[in-house]
């Protein structure tokens, strides 16, 4: 009870919600264009499945995240992971809506999901564990409150997705943005970066036009077969 009186804890609470509305767009397009080509029933249990693991994933990560963003190339590989996410996701457009489908599962777009929340959450994390100061309460108390935020996202994203979708193109290259920023981040690259602070953007945007020109051609050859 002395701690739901605390100023602190409420002020900590609040900062950690806020945050995570601010952060989550990036994964609640993820979360949409993983389980967009699923069966509406599948559709829910894909994104409360997703987004409870994911933020269970997020608490976990907490305790080494600032230790691994120390390790070169990882974000390298991370950012390649997203690039491929984007691209597959992207990729699949064309024949999202066909029955045999093998990426259509209820697994496949969870396993999709946690993957690239697990390369996207690494920085996001460390923002959340500083508003957190030490408290694992509040820790794990501001992220489950965040977990209908992020569900109610990806529901709007998926509605929004089947009658706008241009979004679908958006949203994946958004994925590419995020995967050649992560891989300009790395460790490795550091000085390069430092010399060259333009860097950062080029490989964002390397990435978006990545995914969005070699998923679109998966999806134009996919529709011809």
């Amino acid at each position: 009870m002395e701690l739901l009186q605390s100023t602190d804890f409420w002020i900590g609470l609040i900062k950690i919600i806020w945050i995570n509305i601010i952060l989550s767009g990036d994964n609640a397009v993820v979360i949409a264009l993983a389980a967009r080509s699923l069966p509406p029933a599948q559709q829910k249990k894909a994104i409360l499945f997703g987004s409870g693991a994911a933020v269970v994933l997020r608490i976990a990560l907490t305790v080494v995240a600032a230790k691994l963003l120390e390790l070169s190339y990882l974000q390298i590989i991370g950012g390649m992971l997203l690039l491929w996410i984007g691209v597959q996701l992207l990729g699949d457009e064309e024949d999202g809506e066909s029955e045999g489908k093998e990426y259509g599962s209820l697994m496949g777009a969870v396993r999709t999901i946690l993957i690239a929340d697990l390369v996207m959450s690494l920085d996001n994390v460390i923002a959340v564990a500083a508003a957190a100061k030490g408290s694992t309460t509040l820790l794990i108390l501001g992220l489950a409150i965040s977990i209908p935020l992020v569900i109610f996202g990806s529901t709007l994203m998926i509605k929004l997705m089947d009658r706008f979708p241009i979004i679908i193109t958006l949203g994946a290259a958004l994925i590419g943005w995020v995967g050649g920023e992560t891989i300009a981040s790395d460790v490795a690259l550091k000085g390069f970066a430092a010399t060259y602070p333009w860097i950062h953007y080029a490989a964002a945007a390397a990435g978006a036009i990545l995914v969005v020109a070699v998923g679109k051609y998966l999806s134009t050859r996919s529709a011809g077969k």
